[in-house]
């Protein structure tokens, strides 16, 4: 690497990365594991941009300037106080400019060996948009399915723990995918810190061992899953789970069972679904919700909601949904999902 200079390809050559952008820009997305160690925070920067604009680049500067002495001098005597004479980290800003190659400076001349990241958090990006479009055709997806209910997630979880390799699309976008799929206390990350999540799970994938991943729509929440992976998902092999209603039924009322603490939140989940459904069954199961009366609603959603709503799309989406193998059980508790982990990996044999 050239001196003081690092590729992406190199970011994991470091004992620690340093986002020294706006703890905005950080929130937005970042290289895993890079600690934010800003030299202008968010309101500074606004400063030194209208600066910039409305009097000169050069008072930018020295007010940018001041700035960025100050904060680097606190993060010294703070957070890099304690690192010691070996230490060797990776700076980056948005584009390897100004703000990571003055923290760097400063870092080099106290004496540890750091380095900037050339062309910064974009170059990063556009690594990772690169390889979220090269990776996914190497990979050998199989596709769980089956309706809303069937514990597809927790089987997901259970083939991890028999040792296969699982991706798991709605924990990297932190929602289940259906109407009431936002996960309490969890916000969704945004599409870019997706996609960097993605990227991580994906290059780590043994390209010679089938990868089983659920089916899922081309939109989690508010996230999309990236063309090139959604495409090979949707041209893989599929395994169907054929779950009676009964059993669906109480595995929702027992994984939803939260909702029934946060009626208002359930109304509102509910409330988006105007324009599919009829006022007045909206308006019946907006009552059953503040009434907490789960079991109604639950079954009135996979008859009139989820069911509907899978025969449509699956078929159309899933191109070997017609030659899966479908795996009947009528007990959705922790021994039946560990029993269809089970059949599914004999199934691959």
């Amino acid at each position: 690497m050239k001196k003081g200079l690092a590729t992406v390809a190199q970011h994991t050559d470091f004992d620690e990365i340093i986002d020294a952008r706006t703890p905005a820009e950080f929130a937005e997305d970042r290289l895993p594991g890079a600690l934010n160690l800003p030299v202008l925070d968010n309101e500074q920067r606004i400063v030194v941009g209208t600066t910039y604009k409305q009097r000169s680049a050069f008072e930018a500067r020295r007010i940018g300037g001041a700035m960025v002495a100050e904060n680097i001098a606190r993060h010294l005597a703070g957070p890099l106080a304690d690192k010691p004479r070996n230490w060797r980290p990776l700076v980056y800003c948005w584009r390897g400019g100004q703000r990571s190659g003055s923290f760097v400076t400063w870092l080099r001349m106290v004496g540890w060996d750091a380095h900037q990241l050339e062309g910064g958090y974009k170059a990063w990006r556009r690594m990772v948009v690169a390889e979220l479009e090269r990776l996914p055709a190497g990979l050998q997806f199989r596709v769980v399915c089956g309706p809303t209910g069937s514990a597809k997630t927790r089987v997901l979880e259970a083939l991890a723990a028999r040792g296969a390799q699982v991706l798991d699309l709605e924990g990297l976008a932190a929602h289940r995918g259906s109407v009431l799929g936002a996960l309490p206390g969890r916000p969704q990350p945004t599409q870019k810190s997706f996609e960097t999540g993605l990227f991580g799970v994906l290059r780590g994938l043994d390209p010679d061992r089938p990868v089983y991943v659920e089916a899922e729509s081309r939109k989690i929440g508010s996230v999309h899953v990236p063309e090139a992976l959604i495409t090979k998902v949707r041209t893989s092999p599929c395994v169907t789970i054929e779950a009676s209603r009964a059993a669906r039924l109480d595995f929702l009322l027992r994984d939803y069972a939260w909702l029934g603490d946060d009626p208002a939140r359930l109304q509102a989940s509910l409330a988006r679904l105007k324009g599919l459904q009829s006022n007045e069954t909206l308006a019946r199961w907006h009552d059953w919700a503040g009434a907490g009366a789960l079991a109604e609603l639950f079954a009135e959603l996979i008859d009139l909601h989820y069911d509907p709503l899978y025969r449509r799309s699956q078929g159309q989406n899933y191109t070997r949904l017609d030659a899966a193998r479908h795996l009947e059980t009528d007990r959705l508790d922790d021994a039946g999902i560990d029993e269809l982990a089970a059949a599914i990996l004999a199934s691959q044999r």
